[in-house]
């Protein structure tokens, strides 16, 4: 044995690894991980993330965002006239888009007139939407004024069915779940909750039930109606209401298919599926057909991108049932902790995200919701992660770019040092990983980001009545063209 010879050899491969090391770091970013504990039990990141970081978040310095922010910061924004109204002009700084929203709004105006209109609002989000956080107080806040009882569109299973209180839901273990969040190629197409679900357990009975909540407007489950995909084989499923069982089939014939549990309003029931294995199951709705519906489409781990995989014509096969006005779109706790400042990789991403919503839903208003303020320490003090604002000025940006309103939450909640603010105060309205609001916290913030909206809406009404008072004939409703926006992407 030359044992000279391996000596030089484990010389050289520790000689290569230091200066690898050494070449690595010149381009490494300064912080990759938090200094803050974080609990990494039942965290999620969705594949497009992981891949999209890799790609491209290195692709622009400092110094060219720094100055892309400089021109952006005071332009001008002047919208143009959609029905004939016309929303003040605004800054890149104080963006909030209610022009993007003016179809919204024009159907609260026509519910308010007469409230046997409906009005539906699809709301995605991640952990910050979990257990139905933020969006039931939304909800609450919406029907309060304009009606509508139920808490809309529940998937099968959830990671936090046994912590949300609007609807209680239990189910069997043996459902076969895929989500969009890590399988590009499901089965199925995905439902519009982002799931598609399975009852291929042949040997053992494959259930659901739910029962109403204790919130003001969902304390029954009305009009209870199953969504289903399509299927070569037909499949059946017993509704159990009280000691009464309803047997019914499962016709799988379209892209999307609907299935109503009972006539009236229910308390609770329980869905057990037989022979029904090939047949994507995506979920039920629960609303009674008036009023303001709000559907929560919560995800833990996602970034938002995954919705760019929705195939467009199942979406609207969801939307000819359920008819949506409004989509909101609330992500940026799972896009903080990267190591980069730069976020033009995440626009991008989210542009084709927008796009998909757009195509999938055509004619629907869409609400970009900014990352709230995140702690981080930082020589044994907690700050603002440096993150935040560079990536809250990303979605502002898209937001703007697609033609969509935004609320920056960031500034709606305090603005630098806000989170530490919400945990330490007594009682606390946030959770010790200065990320997550609490209960207390999360119904704070629904009131704000209602309290916009409605803004908007007061805003949009005074500007409506004031149009038809003029007698000016509305023109078509027509897409702001981008050369009537001071800020392009050639700004960039």
């Amino acid at each position: 044995m030359n044992t000279k010879s391996y000596f030089f050899q484990s010389f050289a491969i520790v000689a290569l690894a230091l200066v690898a090391f050494i070449g690595f770091k010149q381009i490494l970013p300064d912080k990759i991980f938090s200094d803050s504990k974080l609990d990494s039990k039942n965290i999620l990141i969705d594949s497009l993330l992981l891949e999209s970081v890799a790609k491209d978040s290195l692709a622009l310095d400092d110094d060219s965002i720094a100055e892309s922010e400089r021109e952006l910061k005071n332009q001008k924004i002047v919208f143009d006239q959609t029905e004939g109204i016309e929303f003040p002009a605004e800054t890149f700084e104080n963006y909030k888009g209610y022009q993007y929203l003016i179809s919204f709004y024009e159907k609260l105006y026509q519910l308010e007139k007469n409230p046997q209109n409906k009005v539906r609002i699809a709301y995605y989000g991640d952990s910050m939407t979990d257990g139905d956080l933020i969006v039931q107080d939304v909800r609450t806040n919406y029907q309060e004024r304009f009606g509508g009882n139920g808490v809309g569109f529940v998937s099968i299973t959830s990671e936090s069915a046994a912590s949300r209180g609007s609807v209680k839901s239990t189910y069997s273990k043996n459902w076969k779940t895929q989500s969009y969040l890590n399988v590009k190629r499901p089965t199925s197409p995905f439902g519009v909750n982002g799931h598609v679900f399975f009852a291929n357990d042949k040997s053992n009975p494959t259930w659901v039930q739910y029962e109403a909540g204790l919130s003001k407007y969902s304390t029954s489950l009305d009009n209870a109606t199953l969504f289903y995909g399509r299927a070569s084989k037909t499949g059946k499923v017993n509704f159990i209401i009280g000691k009464d069982t309803i047997r019914k089939s499962l016709s799988p014939n379209n892209l999307v298919n609907t299935l109503k549990v009972s006539s009236g309003n229910l308390k609770a029931f329980k869905a057990n599926f037989i022979q029904a294995d090939s047949i994507p199951i995506y979920g039920f709705n629960f609303d009674n057909g008036a009023g303001v519906h709000v559907d929560n489409f919560s995800q833990r781990g996602n970034s938002g991108l995954p919705i760019s995989m929705f195939n467009a014509d199942v979406m609207r096969a969801f939307n000819n049932n359920l008819k949506y006005d409004l989509i909101i779109l609330h992500y940026g706790t799972n896009v903080l902790n990267y190591g980069t400042k730069n976020y033009s990789w995440y626009e991008k991403g989210m542009t084709k995200t927008v796009n998909k919503i757009k195509e999938s839903f055509p004619g629907v208003s869409i609400l970009i919701v900014s990352t709230a303020d995140k702690s981080t320490k930082y020589d044994m003090e907690m700050k603002t992660d440096s993150a935040v604002v560079p990536l809250m000025k990303a979605q502002k940006h898209y937001a703007l770019e697609t033609q969509a309103g935004f609320v920056n939450l960031y500034t709606l909640m305090g603005g630098d040092g806000s989170m530490i603010k919400w945990v330490d105060e007594a009682p606390a309205k946030a959770n010790k990983d200065y990320t997550h609001f609490n209960q207390r916290g999360a119904k704070a913030i629904g009131n704000l980001l209602y309290g916009q909206l409605n803004k908007g809406y007061e805003e949009y009404k005074v500007l409506r009545q004031k149009r038809d008072a003029e007698g000016t004939k509305p023109k078509p409703v027509k897409r702001a063209k981008s050369d009537s926006v001071s800020i392009t992407k050639d700004s960039l």
